[in-house]
């Protein structure tokens, strides 16, 4: 069976959280779960490496604004990560080119963190942290599970990522549509304001007194 779906679903997980998914990879493969993920994912440094990166995203995405900030600085590598993870299935699997794999798995994995980092930017806006916390842990959750299923059920997995990828763009660009709503009445009453504002006339004043009586 070819790898692609596996791909198209490492990406968009990737695009989510690319540590949780190379932690979860390197742990499946490193137990024999599955025969699908290189010796590079596997060997200990990286475990380490992105067990450590993905404590401190768990942190950092849960706190408002401290996220978008992760998440701006990840804009670059969570595509990276996509790609990298791709050509690597790719390579192991040997039924896709793993440059073919790489545009897969990185472009798929931008698309889902622009959903990701759009979502958070408007959760943001409110002033309690839980529904910021609840979203965190709900993309934790969704991209363990699916990457979990999709080492045993590859093509299932990439059809509920592919959903889920749709979705997230249209929410996002929704999000956009009412923003930039938003945007234009707040700029029109402004302009009201500003033209219904009594304009200040300067005050007439008569000739400077010199101190002199006048008859």
């Amino acid at each position: 069976m070819s790898v692609l779906p596996l791909v198209f679903t490492s990406g968009w997980a990737s695009g989510i959280n690319a540590y949780a998914v190379v932690l979860l990879f390197g742990v499946f493969g490193a137990t024999g779960l599955t025969d699908e993920v290189p010796a590079s994912l596997q060997r200990t440094d990286v475990l380490v490496a992105a067990g450590v990166l993905f404590l401190c995203e768990a942190v950092a995405d849960k706190i408002p604004y401290v996220d978008s900030i992760w998440d701006s600085v990840h804009t670059v590598i969570r595509p990276i990560a996509g790609a990298v993870v791709g050509a690597l299935l790719a390579g192991q699997n040997g039924s896709l080119p793993e440059l073919a794999a790489g545009a897969v798995g990185g472009s798929t994995a931008l698309l889902s963190h622009f959903v990701k980092a759009g979502t958070r930017m408007a959760v943001n806006t409110s002033p309690e942290p839980f529904s910021n916390i609840a979203l965190s842990l709900a993309e934790d959750l969704g991209v363990a599970a699916i990457v979990t299923f999709a080492v045993f059920h590859p093509v299932a997995a990439s059809v509920v990522a592919g959903v889920l990828l749709l979705a997230g763009l249209a929410i996002l660009v929704f999000l956009a549509k009412q923003i930039r709503r938003g945007w234009r009445r707040w700029s029109q009453r402004r302009e009201e304001r500003r033209l219904a504002a009594p304009v200040a006339r300067p005050r007439a004043q008569g000739p400077p007194d010199d101190g002199s009586d006048h008859f």
